[in-house]
């Protein structure tokens, strides 16, 4: 729920002007505690709110919060942390109940299909948020290299896909295909690293972005493969 609550809150404020945010935040959280009394879950509904309010005040949306890379150190260190200690729990309440979500193997445990929600949310713009916290750490420019050539572009679109990709591919097993997935991105960047300059701006930035989105994807996969596991 706490990534679901960080990444409805990034995308929130990608996509929304600044007027508008606050207001669709405050009723985001509010939509997000109700559902959540559904399921007996107001409490961790109310950590999963105010993690997120924190993580929009110490994580500016291009990743030049003086924070660094704690808030997400922390963050993970709080999933990590549910999931180890609370696991899928049995008493849903009554929307639990209810809930008639099936797939594959069965019912899907609301628990469950709320972490996969919430963290392929997170993936999607807190990705990029995460990416650009690291580029910014490394001081690598993300606009234009030393010859004011334009730097690697389409990364706002292709990261979220990447991350998704990554993360479906992983959970399914399909570690060939996912092998070949990012050896083919290094091929199709290749033309436009190889005409780096002596600085070397334009490689590094793509192994730090690539390196950073992976990492993030690949941690979440194993998240979700976690609590699923705790079903086993």
């Amino acid at each position: 729920m706490t990534l679901l609550a960080v990444g409805g809150a990034d995308l929130i404020r990608q996509f929304l002007p600044p007027r508008r945010r606050w207001m669709v935040q405050v009723a985001a959280a509010l939509v997000l505690f109700l559902v959540a009394s559904g399921f007996d879950a107001a409490v961790w509904a109310f950590v999963a709110i105010a993690a997120a309010a924190i993580w929009v005040f110490v994580v500016p949306s291009n990743g030049s919060g003086r924070a660094g890379f704690w808030p997400v150190a922390g963050l993970a260190v709080l999933c990590a942390a549910a999931v180890s200690t609370i696991g899928l729990r049995e008493s849903t309440g009554p929307l639990g109940d209810v809930w008639q979500v099936s797939g594959p193997n069965g019912v899907v445990h609301p628990d469950a299909a709320i972490l996969l929600v919430g963290t392929i949310a997170f993936l999607l713009e807190s990705g990029n948020v995460v990416v650009r916290t690291a580029l910014r750490e490394e001081a690598v420019a993300d606009e234009a290299d030393t010859e004011g050539e334009p730097g690697l572009k389409g990364g706002r679109l292709i990261g979220p896909l990447e991350r998704v990709l990554v993360f479906a591919l992983t959970l399914a097993g399909a570690y060939t295909l996912l092998a070949a997935m990012l050896a083919a991105k290094g091929i199709v960047r290749f033309p436009e690293i190889s005409r780096d300059t002596a600085t070397g701006n334009r490689a590094e930035y793509f192994l730090v972005g690539s390196l950073v989105s992976w990492v993030a994807a690949l941690a979440s996969a194993l998240l979700v493969w976690w609590a699923f596991a705790t079903l086993l």
